[in-house]
């Protein structure tokens, strides 16, 4: 028992430590973050088992735990729903092009469009974002923006900028003094920023969509399939961590060197567990941590129990609410929103 405990001990040790060092300095470290829900599991099993049999040695497992307490912290939250809260009120969302749902639904039905124009946030960031000029019912632009009601950015990384296009945008009912793309590399991943002005303050948004997992979601719903797909599936994971490592290097130097209070929002690709989620925590706040309920998962696939898509901000900014939007069914992702305040706000 002994040796389960101290073996299990030095394992949760090692899974801890692992993400605070990048994938770019030790091949496939990313990938060890994954196994520390398992571990964290594992530890209040035994920890369970030894103290309903009066053991001593259950204080190793019960160290183990408050030593990884912040991994706690991060998986779930008890915070109250507070939908009243009066503050910046912002929402980011991985449309997944608009088509994720293949028939439109017919004229005056729900669709994301109206729910996405309907939502009362005052800054709205969108990844994977479709823009269609030829057809009023697919411009986004205009639907989403309610007629120029909003100043938007809107980043074009693939497409016809006069007819369709892909890109990521930034919609803002305050006005927009200054914008700018940090990178992109693909048709749907990259980092582009705003400055809004807030009465008298300026705060930065910065829209982002890391590096895919590049797992396979729909082939995990088939045994036999999954199985074809494990070893590409860790192949995968290793090369996207690595690469969502050196987009964060560039990201993060951009928004240290920010003038302003920034608002970091978007599909990030990466779970709590990360190195990424640990690193942008030593200078940002995660709204989830400060006023989030329950797990707020945000992939809408078989792998539900992940939350990849986050909202951070500057310490100055004070998350009132979180929620992720479960009931919007319209992407592979789910919507989610964040209140923030700050000393001598004004709307």
């Amino acid at each position: 028992m002994k040796f389960i405990a101290g073996l299990l001990f030095f394992i949760s040790l090692l899974l801890f430590s692992s993400v605070f060092i990048s994938p770019e300095v030790f091949p496939y470290v990313g990938l060890l973050p994954f196994f520390i829900p398992i571990i964290l599991l594992a530890n209040f099993f035994f920890l369970a088992i030894l103290t309903l049999a009066w053991r001593r040695l259950a204080f190793v497992p019960l160290l183990t735990l408050v030593i990884g307490y912040k991994f706690l912290l991060i998986s779930f939250q008890f915070h109250p729903r507070n939908e009243e809260a009066v503050g910046l009120k912002v929402l980011t969302y991985n449309a997944h092009g608009f088509f994720y749902k293949k028939d439109t639904p017919p004229e005056g039905e729900p669709n994301v469009f109206n729910w996405l124009a309907d939502h009362p946030a005052d800054v709205k960031v969108v990844q994977e974002f479709y823009q269609d000029y030829t057809s009023a019912s697919r411009n986004a632009i205009k639907i989403i923006g309610k007629n120029g009601e909003y100043e938007h950015f809107y980043h074009i990384v693939e497409g016809n900028e006069k007819k369709r296009s892909y890109g990521m945008v930034i919609f803002s009912k305050y006005p927009i003094v200054n914008e700018g793309v940090v990178f992109d590399n693909s048709k749907s991943n990259g980092t582009i920023f705003a400055d809004i002005q807030v009465g008298s303050d300026t705060v930065r948004i910065y829209n982002t969509h890391l590096e895919s997992m590049a797992i396979e979601a729909e082939s995990l719903d088939n045994y036999e399939q999954a199985k074809l797909v494990y070893r590409q599936t860790l192949g995968k994971l290793h090369r996207g961590s690595l690469a969502r490592a050196q987009q964060l290097s560039i990201l993060y130097e951009h928004l240290s060197n920010s003038p302003h209070p920034v608002i970091l929002m978007g599909d990030m690709n990466e779970i709590p567990y990360s190195h990424a989620y640990f690193l942008l925590s030593q200078k940002l706040v995660n709204a989830f941590e400060k006023a989030g309920r329950g797990f707020e998962f945000t992939y809408n696939r078989v792998l539900f129990f992940l939350r990849i898509d986050h909202i951070f901000a500057d310490p100055d900014l004070v998350p009132l609410h979180f929620n992720t939007h479960r009931e919007v069914d319209y992407s592979d992702h789910y919507p989610v929103t964040a209140t923030f305040t700050w000393e001598g706000f004004r709307e």
